[in-house]
This record gives structure tokens, C-alpha cells and sequence, in this order.
């Protein structure tokens, strides 16, 4: 029996990947996409889901706005380092037909009435920043205690990639970040601690090439531009890190990775706002309501990953 699913996206490339995955695994029923900011603007990030569900023969699957920006600002500017990663369309200056829907308002209502509605039987997938599950934490005081959310973000054992401490996802909102780990949501962290070691290369993409359906062609070109990026701001890893793909995998197949009980928090003070870290206050409780990835099996993720992919690039 599959799983209801929500993915809280803001789409840049691996969350393109992500949605594909989500799209190619029967263990999921992909009820709806929420958008954030952070790889791309909110609105951009719409049109690319609503795009991307129509590319993937997914048009049926409805697309919600979200929160705009971080609670404690007033707006949103996407970073430099953002557009040269993602280019400034957020999918690798890939040109793809727009979507025939349109994105709906209400997010955060669309999060709360699921999680009410189906409970145990909904996972959570976010892999932008964790406004929208903060909004809908202070919206709904049961929604903490009901919702089961996988997401893309943090960094326990290994330095952030936007500073020494803080990785992008959380850096983007630390206040959300830290609603949502301090508030006893069920929370899967999978950070930069496992992502960065999941790696595709060009004879990935190659192999998606070869298939020649639309769907498959873009896939390949986005990636590659994805993949030509890391070449310049992490040449040593020799491959795009799968970040959001691996949350994915993870909401499908735990045992992807090894899970450490912890009960997290995020710096929200300080020289260092953002970083993810154990908390403190609740270190000997008996209840860990959060746990983080600190190691994966590489190879089995990237059969899984490319088993899922080439179903939606194949057909569509």
C-alpha cells in the first residue's frame, strides 16, 4: 500500500530530481506540491513544479504557494551562488512548455488539513526552507504532534556549505529550522553528512540521453548543467551531490541511511546562526523526536535513483 506524500519544494534542479523520484516510486502517492523560496524566487519555483508535473505526466497533482520569505524578514533576494548552480530559471536554463494548471494559494492550510486528514499515513518530504512547516506548527497546535516530515537540510558531522556551520536549507530560515526540531514534530534530518556522498556524474545522465523522450532529454540537460556547477564550487567531489533525491529515498526506504537519535535544535543567535547541532536542553529525554543520517548506502541509492528516474523519463 502506498504512502499519501507532500513534497514542500523550492525548485531548483535536485528538486527537479526529486520530484521524478517521488513521481517513479509506487511506494508513494504524491497528493500535492508546496512551494518555497530559496534555489529560486516562490513564483518561479511554482511554474517550474507545474511545468515539471505536466513534463513527468503528472498534471493532475495540484501545486499550493507558500510563505515567500523567512519569518523574520520582509522579502527575498535568491543568492548569486544559487543562480549560478540552478541558472537563473532555477532548472539549468532548460527550456521546458509551461504548465497548463495554475498554483493555488493556502500552502499551509493544504499541510494541515493533510496531516488532519491522513496522519500516520502521510509523509512530509521538505527540501527548501522550513517556513511553511513553521507557519503551519504556530497555525495548528495539534499539527506538531501528527505530522511524519523527512527533510533535506542541516549539517551534523561534516562544515555547512554556506558557512563553516550552516547549510543552505536551514541558514535560508534558522527560526522555522528550530520551530520545527524543537517542537516534537517527527523529523528525519538528512543533511550534508550523507547528500554530499551520493554522487552522479555525466555517464548518469548519458544513460538518460540514450532513452530520447522529452522528459528524459531535460532531465539530462538540467543535470548536466547541475553537474558542470560542482565542477567549479566543489571540484573535488567529481559529481552533483543528489541532496533533495536522497530525502526522497529516505521518506520511501529508511534504511538507506544509519539513523542517529538526536533531538536537534538550530543556532538562532550568534556568529553561528544556523548550525544544526544536538540540543542541549533535551539531551537526556527518553523521547527523541528527531533523528539525523550519518552514513548511507551509496550504491544501493544510486540503483534506486536511477531505477525511479528512467520509469518517469522513459514513459513521459
Amino acid at each position: 500500500m502506498s504512502k499519501k506524500a507532500i513534497l514542500d519544494i523550492d525548485t531548483g534542479i535536485d528538486d527537479a530530481l526529486a520530484l521524478a523520484y517521488a513521481l517513479g516510486s509506487p511506494e508513494l502517492e504524491l497528493i500535492g506540491v508546496t512551494t518555497t523560496y530559496g534555489n529560486v524566487l516562490l513564483e518561479t519555483g511554482a511554474n517550474n513544479d507545474l511545468a515539471l508535473l505536466d513534463l513527468f505526466g503528472a498534471p493532475e497533482v495540484p501545486v499550493y504557494l507558500g510563505e515567500p520569505h523567512a519569518q523574520t524578514k520582509d522579502g527575498f533576494e535568491v543568492l548569486e551562488i544559487s543562480a549560478f548552480i540552478h541558472g537563473q530559471n532555477g532548472i539549468g536554463e532548460v527550456e521546458i512548455p509551461a504548465g497548463k494548471s495554475t498554483a493555488q494559494p493556502g500552502a499551509v492550510d493544504f499541510l494541515i488539513d493533510s496531516v488532519n486528514t491522513y496522519g500516520d499515513d502521510l509523509i512530509i518530504i521538505a527540501t527548501g526552507p522550513m517556513t511553511n512547516l513553521s507557519a503551519a506548527i504556530a497555525k495548528d497546535e495539534t499539527f506538531a504532534s501528527k505530522a511524519h516530515v523527512v527533510i533535506m537540510g542541516g549539517a551534523l558531522t561534516v562544515p555547512g556549505n554556506v558557512s563553516p556551520w550552516a547549510e543552505a536549507n536551514i541558514n535560508q530560515d534558522p527560526d522555522a529550522a528550530n520551530d520545527l526540531f524543537r517542537s516534537g514534530t517527527d523529523v528525519t534530518m538528512v543533511g550534508l553528512d550523507v547528500t554530499l556522498q551520493t554522487l552522479l556524474t555525466k555517464k548518469h545522465t548519458a544513460q538518460w540521453r540514450e532513452l530520447g523522450t522529452p522528459a528524459a532529454i531535460a532531465l539530462a540537460d538540467m543535470t548536466d548543467y547541475y553537474i558542470k556547477a560542482y565542477e567549479t564550487t566543489a571540484p573535488h567531489l567529481g559529481g552533483c551531490g543528489l541532496h533533495d533525491p536522497l530525502a526522497v529515498g529516505v521518506a520511501v526506504d529508511p534504511s538507506l541511511v544509519t539513523l542517529l537519535p538526536i533531538n536537534l535544535k538550530v543556532d538562532i543567535e550568534g556568529e553561528t546562526r544556523g548550525r544544526t547541532i544536538g540540543d542541549e536542553v533535551r539531551l537526556n529525554d527518553s523521547v527523541r523526536t528527531s533523528r539525523a543520517a550519518v552514513a548511507v548506502d551509496v550504491d544501493r541509492f544510486l540503483n534506486e535513483f536511477m531505477t525511479r528516474i528512467g520509469r518517469v523519463a522513459a514513459k513521459a
